[in-house]
């Protein structure tokens, strides 16, 4: 007798049961992995705040003695006497947006011109190697910058530079001013800005050279096609389309330009006062706390607290710019 598949019926309502019970377990599994993922994710996200909140709160917690002992006049006087505990970080605060704006001067064509030639003019046989020395170039530790700033660079920037343009310069009007070395020893302002310049190349370079060749191919072939030349092409093809992501890699410079330590406190000559030459010796809010801070005690300690807490809202001023920056080049 033929079966008509009763007696299979238990059978496949159990495995039907089983089949179930498992993509149940199943859903339920991938259901809770997500939800520890998530809460992960935002275990990170919090930590990173909590510990920039830490910093900034531990800076105003430790700098507020001196605010509150010189008010707006720690922002703009220009004494620094340990020895009657008068503190102005004016000069430390204008040597630091002077050497880095003299970085930025320096080194944002000459990162915008190797990524050009990376991306551009650079036979395949040369752009290798330069791509690999330009990226090697980062990853030097800034002591090393500092020492060769300090044996090399110096004494060849003090004898073919420093002393023929002062030289030359003084007595005129403004200009002697400006560049005129008092002591042209090699040391100044001038001398760390160069020095930060060398060191920003790597990481401007290298994220413009990326983003300009993620520019989709066809763009710079209709370029092409039409009679336009590689400066135009460059001009008007390339860097508008990379505009936002070559601002972005320039506040990323000028936030490792403004928070250097060791190499800028090898070639700036740490000078507490404020001269109008970026030819001569000055300092920087993070050279004068890595100078002074090992023997810094009472109200010398709460001043060089209160400089970093200067440092960190010039970083914030920074990247609230370049915030605006990116929204306005989007919005173009």
């Amino acid at each position: 007798m033929l079966s008509d598949g009763r007696d299979d019926m238990p059978a496949r309502t159990e495995t039907v049961a089983y089949a179930h019970r498992a993509s149940r377990g199943r859903t339920m599994s991938l259901t809770t992995r997500n939800a520890i993922f998530r809460a992960l994710c935002l275990s990170s996200a919090l930590l990173v705040l909590a510990v920039l909140v830490g910093i900034l709160l531990s800076m105003l917690i430790g700098g507020w003695p001196a605010f509150r002992e010189f008010g707006l006049g720690f922002f703009t006087g220009s004494a620094w006497d340990t020895q009657s505990d008068q503190y102005g970080a004016w000069p430390a605060i204008a040597g630091t947006l002077s050497s880095a704006l003299i970085a930025l001067v320096i080194g944002v064509p000459l990162s915008l011109g190797v990524a050009i030639f990376l991306t551009q003019l650079a036979p395949r046989w040369i752009k290798m190697p330069v791509a690999a020395a330009i990226e090697l170039l980062a990853a030097v530790p800034s002591i090393i910058y500092g020492m060769w700033g300090l044996f090399i660079f110096v004494p060849l920037f003090a004898r073919y530079f420093q002393v023929p343009v002062s030289n030359l310069t003084e007595g005129l009007p403004i200009v002697g001013t400006i560049l005129y070395a008092r002591s042209p020893t090699g040391l100044g302002v001038a001398t760390a800005g160069i020095i930060l310049a060398f060191m920003i190349v790597p990481f401007i370079a290298s994220i413009a050279r990326d983003m300009l060749d993620q520019i989709p191919t066809v763009l710079r072939e209709s370029a092409y096609g039409i009679g336009c030349t590689t400066w135009e092409v460059v001009r008007y093809v390339l860097l508008p389309q990379a505009g936002v992501s070559i601002i972005g890699a320039i506040m990323l410079g000028l936030g490792r330009a403004l928070g250097e330590t060791m190499a800028v406190t090898f070639v700036i000559g740490n000078a507490n006062r404020l001269s109008s030459s970026i030819l001569d010796p000055g300092s920087t809010i993070a050279s004068r706390i890595a100078n002074e801070f090992n023997e810094a005690i009472g109200l010398q300690m709460n001043a060089l607290i209160a400089t970093g807490c200067i440092l960190f809202l010039v970083t914030f001023i920074v990247l609230v710019v370049a915030r605006l920056l990116v929204a306005r080049m989007k919005a173009l």
